[in-house]
């Protein structure tokens, strides 16, 4: 059972009591000043024309957009996140960058489409973020949530965003905050569609406030209005089931699929589906016969969370100065239908949205700004190699192996010794099914940098995958276990490998370090025990403590087969033949074609005196897995 891999996202809280409304408008006052020393776009008086601080890096991990930053001097990655309010950090992080909590705010709390939970308050002495030449002092954070994801340790809010106008252009690898001035309300400024002679979308967005600043707009689907929120953290676009009901779409209805299982901030696990619908329309731009997902979610004032994938398919600017939001589409599909953390997107329809019949290119109307467009029609041809890097790392989020390949290779060129670099084109390699190709430069990755864990846990995986001798996956994953602290997320992704590996009883010591350091309503907690649970019955001792963990698991997530599967496997350890036919009936009536709970309900049957029975389940499960009685055998599980 695999979670969609998606960042924790959170709505505005409804606490009585808010961070310090000065401190951000301190932050506010800062940015703005640094703004309005920029020179303007294009030169003379009363010509319209947009001034922007620098760009802001951004590396898209996946469908996160990722920024660098410092808090107390040491280097951070946040998500950029347009849907948070405000900017967040985990609890973890106040420990590890010593942040000072703020006792005096209490009574706190944020709400998300997992529910509620309460927060705190944490202030960074100094913070500073890639691509702007300032440091800040006494910068708030709201403390919440468990995990954003990858490495990101919190998310960069609307506090942040909320300066200025906003440019959002993730498949080239660049946030820009910028400034218009003398441009009328009615003025176009999708400066970029008249260079490239793009078709442009404008749509009105509604007027965010200091307490309200989300980015929210109205769409159509099937025809029917609804509400949406532009939401960066979200990685991929979702309808509520609401929405989607409205729409003449349920669960139940005709070539629905599922979609996977969604959590963020208040820790409830949602169900999401994805269906086709007849349309899906915002602004000029309509996508026939769309498939869009649909969870069980609530969001306050909102119908659909329009995700990371539409604003990778898109270059966006957000007109706070205006209340319009320009978009021109990029190419590819709209929206990531992925289901987990599986390689390549299902298709959003077949095409891209089309621009209204006639629609002009907008030519001479927009606002003028620096960069030319590229020979592709992109503006600002990377010029160094972070800049390619972030452009490829965008289009391996939308799937374009090819381009992201050709601009990862080019930074290779440029920066031959900077490991992050190899390790990226590797993971795209063995993305595009290249196994070879991605092994080479994760072993230059590893080569010039021996300490970079994420290479090291990227190499375990391929070799795991590729089933390499297990001693070559164990080697690294005892250097990536050295490397890190004891409460890195990256230590369920560790358990999971030395299970691979066969070292079921090095997985519980790595179970058991996440498990010891997250809290109890963490929502893959479930998954952590359930993965404990499942290694302590191979190891096939601690059966009492192991039995604790999977009763644990069942009781956050009730009827999941996974983990009705690890405890059928260990009542059978105990000797406990009824119970194991039981789970394992509940399991397979759940997931039928399940290898292991057939050979462990063959095994139990056996032992029952139920011959017959017993080995036509055995010969179900060799039939599914050949390899699965020589597997099972050397943790001493058989006949």
């Amino acid at each position: 059972m695999s979670d969609v891999n998606t960042p924790d996202r959170q709505r505005e809280p409804s606490g009585r009591t808010r961070p310090r409304r000065a401190q951000a408008r301190a932050l506010l006052g800062a940015l703005l000043l640094a703004l309005t020393a920029l020179e303007a776009s294009a030169a003379g008086p009363g010509k319209c024309s947009i001034a922007r601080l620098p760009d802001i890096p951004i590396t898209m991990s996946g469908l996160s957009p990722t920024v660098h930053a410092q808090v107390n001097g040491r280097d951070a990655l946040f998500i950029a996140d347009s849907g948070a309010f405000f900017s967040l950090v985990t609890p973890a992080a106040v420990q590890e960058f010593h942040l000072t909590p703020d006792r005096s705010i209490q009574g706190l709390y944020v709400e998300g489409i997992g529910g509620t939970e309460g927060a705190q308050v944490a202030r960074a002495a100094t913070f500073a973020l890639a691509g702007l030449d300032k440091t800040f002092e006494k910068v708030d954070f709201i403390v919440a949530g468990s995990s954003f994801g990858g490495a990101a340790v919190g998310l960069l809010g609307q506090n942040f965003f909320r300066i200025a106008d906003v440019e959002y252009d993730l498949a080239n690898g660049i946030i820009r905050l910028v400034q218009p001035r003398d441009c009328g309300k009615d003025t176009p400024l999708a400066y970029w569609a008249a260079d490239t002679h793009k078709p442009y979308s404008v749509i009105d967005i509604d007027f965010a406030t200091a307490q309200q600043p989300h980015t929210r707009s109205v769409a159509y689907l099937n025809g029917t209005r609804i509400h949406v929120l532009f939401d960066t953290g979200a990685g991929s676009s979702l309808l509520t089931a609401d929405a989607a009901r409205r729409a003449g779409i349920t669960p139940a209805s005709q070539a629905v699929t599922p979609g996977g299982s969604w959590h963020g901030i208040g820790h409830r696990v949602s169900q999401s589906w994805i269906a086709p619908f007849a349309s899906f329309k915002v602004g000029d731009e309509e996508i026939l016969h769309a498939r869009l997902r649909f969870g069980d979610i609530f969001l306050p004032g909102a119908d659909m969370l329009i995700g990371a994938d539409f604003f990778l398919s898109h270059r966006i600017y957000v007109a706070s100065s205006q209340r319009k939001l320009y978009f021109t589409y990029n190419g590819g599909p709209v929206f990531d239908l992925t289901h987990g953390s599986s390689a390549g997107a299902s298709a959003d329809g077949g095409t891209g949205p089309a621009p209204a019949a006639g629609e002009d290119a907008g030519a001479g109307s927009a606002a003028a700004a620096p960069g030319k467009a590229d020979v592709n029609g992109r503006l600002d041809e990377p010029s160094d190699a972070a800049g390619f890097a972030r452009r490829g790392a965008a289009s391996a989020a939308r799937h374009d192996y090819a381009a992201a390949i050709g601009d990862l290779t080019r930074a290779c060129e440029l920066a031959p010794t900077e490991s992050g670099f190899f390790y990226q084109r590797g993971v795209v390699h063995w993305q595009n099914a290249e196994p070879d190709l991605a092994l080479a430069d994760l072993d230059q990755a590893i080569k010039l940098r021996p300490d970079a864990v994420d290479a090291l846990l990227g190499r375990a995986a391929l070799r795991a995958r590729r089933r390499d001798p297990p001693q070559t996956v164990i080697a690294d994953l005892d250097a990536a276990d050295r490397l890190l602290p004891q409460e890195a997320e990256m230590r369920l992704q560790i358990a999971a490998l030395y299970e691979s590996a066969e070292q079921p009883a090095a997985a519980v010591v790595q179970y058991s370090r996440w498990i010891d350091s997250h809290p109890r309503d963490d929502p893959r907690m479930a998954l952590a025990l359930n993965g404990r649970c499942w290694a302590r019955a191979l190891v096939g001792k601690t059966l009492e403590p192991a039995l604790a963990d999977c009763n644990r698991a069942l009781k956050m997530r009730p009827n999941t087969a996974g983990f009705l599967d690890s405890r059928g496997l260990l009542y059978l350890r105990q000797g406990n033949y009824d119970k194991a036919i039981a789970d394992y009936d509940a399991a397979l009536h759940l997931r039928p074609q399940t290898a292991w709970s057939l050979y462990g309900r063959g095994l139990a049957k056996l032992h029952q005196g139920m011959k017959k029975e017993g080995q036509a389940d055995i010969d179900a499960a060799i039939a599914l897995a050949p390899g699965i009685a020589a597997q099972a055998a050397k943790y001493g599980i058989g006949p």
